[in-house]
């Protein structure tokens, strides 16, 4: 899909050419750089974009002086899309902690359609960071006005008559897209979109990446006129700690540093769009494990009136600490679905991670698809002797076939690691797609890890897009871990706690520990959190407890519907609301998937992950992205034939007629042609009929 997407920037792009605007060659439509031409997918946005999405390049003109062009006849198909020029930007950054929200408030011109027409518009917008999740996108054109909105996937109430998007979804793991329907050629849209991503942390510094690069096309044309860029991000950590701001890729100004925060901005005017991406890095200075707590009391609206808190550990940047020993077993799924590609990018990946391993760690390989294939019976000590037997055996066993059983496996990985006392034991497992027993396996680890006697198992599960950065990534987070078993002594005094996620992870070298929760009772003033260290000596920290003012805890849990967080049970949907339609409401009955108030409501894919989807898996549907199926050439047909323009003997409609030719298969057309041959027969022999008892009676 990220190519496809690609081609139509690139088919969009040479639309554009179509625009007049102008003697002045200065203002002729920009072209794309000989860098952006050489990668099939050199056009994918770097920054938020918004594109026209051209079906009928007939419709591409300048509204604002047409150039009378030579009328072009077909359709694109896929449509093509045409980037909007971009004339105001201002972005917003929030950090706490890991985490950073980020508004991106815009307005784009729909430069490249006929005043008299109309088109969908095609917002996509890129994350950066390990992980983003979109917020909310909001978009305001003449007299109409567009928000996003999570509703209940089990609430049926506006669903029924909400309409399906035909597109949306996920181009890649950090790029989302979604359609604005119907906007007229020359409107002007304000659109506002927040999403949220991962700060990246190393050695005590965090590192923030929002993508920040525009190309040369969506500065508008005309003359070289100043434009508004503003730029802000404001900084939140811990209360008392020191910060230091140590790089940053725009010229801004600090405007506000406390004890644990500081601001930033810009606010200029510019000639053309920023070029590099948006980055910003700063350090906590510490040199031990250090955290705190943070409360907060819920908003009247919220639906759990409970008490909420987040507590945060950092491990600082000690540079001689000491990282647990690990125990590893990779269990690799080498079904008939992995032919190819994935099962080339597992065994790089594989391989990469056994070269990786320290002396002191052991490891073993499982291999799995209706059988299980293992390297060795017992754990293996990471010598090179036995990296390279390791290697050599993936070589020869990894071959592609047969059907898919994770559940004995993995059930032989966790008795493999059941005696591990010294060491972390982990398991590293790699599939492409969804099981039937997917609730079996996760009750079967659930309670293996609740009863476990020795240290239970850390399950690294990923599936097999781009397998060998999230595989390597999560091998270094293996190998960074400083403090596992972490406890807090808060149980006992509270009335009733509930804690995300309900099993307390290892604090890593690599990233920051968040714990977030709710609670009914008196918090403690002072709070214990004990863990293990590398060596097995035990860890105890006091956290300091403070109110949290300006800290959006109830944002950094991630509660789905209240906070505008996507989860496996609540849909994105976006409410069109018409000023216009609003008034012809109070006339005329409403519109397909319209209320009484002249609101629509757009139903997109599903987004949330919960457990998986067979179908998907079975067509290789990445998440996220849900390709709506048309009616069919006889459903078109006979809609032609009886609704569109009454009788089809008296009012043939054209375009009901092409619509259903350009969605027949070749079987149907054949059988179509057929018949009118037969039925253009039957009127010749009628016709030398008539002809013949014409001169017979002469």
């Amino acid at each position: 899909m990220a190519e496809e997407f690609s081609k139509a920037v690139e088919e969009g792009l040479r639309l554009s050419k179509r625009i007049y605007f102008g003697r002045d060659r200065a203002v002729s439509p920009p072209k794309p750089p000989p860098s952006m031409l050489k990668s099939s997918t050199a056009f994918l946005p770097t920054a938020p974009m918004l594109y026209a999405v051209i079906h009928d390049p007939g419709i591409v003109d300048n509204p604002d002086v047409p150039s009378y062009q030579p009328h072009v006849h077909g359709r694109c198909d896929p449509p093509a899309l045409i980037p909007l020029h971009m004339s105001a930007i201002d972005l917003n950054a929030h950090c706490y902690f890991d985490t950073v929200f980020v508004t991106v408030s815009a307005t784009w011109r729909l430069h490249c359609v006929t005043g008299c027409r109309s088109c969908d518009c095609r917002i996509a917008i890129p994350m950066g960071g390990k992980q983003g999740s979109i917020q909310g996108v909001e978009v305001r054109v003449h007299r109409k006005s567009y928000s996003t909105q999570l509703v209940d996937i089990e609430d049926t109430s506006d669903k029924e008559s909400a309409i399906r998007a035909q597109n949306g979804g996920f181009l890649k793991p950090n790029i989302f897209t979604l359609n604005i329907p119907q906007i007229d050629g020359g409107s002007n849209l304000s659109v506002k979109i927040t999403w949220s991503q991962k700060v990246l942390y190393y050695d005590d510094t965090f590192s923030l990446n929002v993508p920040f690069t525009f190309p040369d096309f969506v500065n508008p044309a005309g003359k070289r006129m100043l434009r508004k860029e503003k730029i802000q991000i404001d900084v939140n950590a811990d209360a008392g700690s020191e910060l230091l701001c140590k790089a940053i890729s725009h010229p801004l100004k600090e405007v506000k540093r406390s004890a644990g925060s500081m601001s930033f901005s810009i606010d200029s005017e510019v000639i053309s769009w920023s070029k590099v991406d948006f980055n910003f890095s700063y350090a906590v200075s510490s040199s031990h494990i250090h955290g705190g707590v943070l409360l907060k009391s819920p908003s009247e609206d919220d639906f759990d009136q409970r008490e909420m808190f987040c507590m945060y550990l950092s491990p600082g940047n000690l540079q001689s600490r000491k990282v647990f020993r690990k125990d590893i077993i990779f269990v690799i799924d080498i079904s008939g679905s992995m032919r190819g590609k994935l099962i080339d990018d597992t065994k790089n990946a594989l391989s990469t991670a056994l070269n990786r391993l320290d002396r002191d760690d052991s490891f073993s390989i499982i291999a799995f698809n209706g059988e299980s294939y293992l390297f060795s019976t017992s754990m293996e000590l990471a010598s090179k002797d036995a990296v390279q037997r390791a290697i050599e055996w993936i070589n020869m066993n990894f071959v592609a076939g047969g059907d898919t059983n994770i559940l004995h496996p993995l059930k032989t990985a966790m008795e493999m690691l059941s005696s591990a006392r010294s060491s972390i034991p982990i398991i590293f497992l790699v599939t492409d797609g969804s099981v039937e027993d997917e609730r079996q396996i996760c009750d079967m680890v659930k309670n293996h890890v609740t009863n476990a006697e020795s240290i239970p198992p850390r399950i690294y599960t990923f599936g097999i897009d781009l397998v060998e950065p999230q595989m390597l990534r999560l091998f270094d987070k293996a190998s960074s871990l400083l403090l596992a078993n972490i406890t807090m002594d808060i149980f006992d005094d509270l009335d009733e706690v509930e804690v995300y996620p309900s099993l307390i992870p290892e604090l890593s070298s690599d990233v920051p520990l968040t714990l977030s929760g709710r609670y009914k009772g008196r918090f403690p003033e002072f709070l214990k959190v004990k863990g293990v260290l590398a060596d097995f000596s035990s860890f105890v920290i006091d956290m300091k407890i403070q109110e949290a003012n300006d800290m959006p805890v109830q944002r950094v849990a991630k509660l789905s519907l209240q906070t505008g967080f996507m989860s496996e049970y609540t849909s994105i949907a976006i409410l069109e609301d018409d000023q216009l339609k609003k008034e012809m409401s109070k006339k005329t009955k409403p519109r397909k998937g319209e209320n009484a108030q002249g609101q629509r409501m757009i139903m997109l894919p599903s987004l949330g992950i919960g457990f998986g989807n067979l179908i998907a898996t079975a067509e290789n549907t990445p998440p996220g992205w849900e390709e709506t199926r048309g009616p069919d050439g006889a459903e078109m047909f006979v809609k032609a034939a009886t609704n569109c323009c009454g009788s089809m003997c008296h009012y043939c409609c054209c375009m009901c007629c092409i619509q259903c030719c350009t969605r027949m298969n070749n079987q149907c057309a054949t059988a179509l042609t057929q018949l009118c041959v037969g039925i253009g027969c039957l009127g010749c022999l009628s016709c030398c009929s008539d002809m013949c008892c014409a001169e017979s009676e002469n």
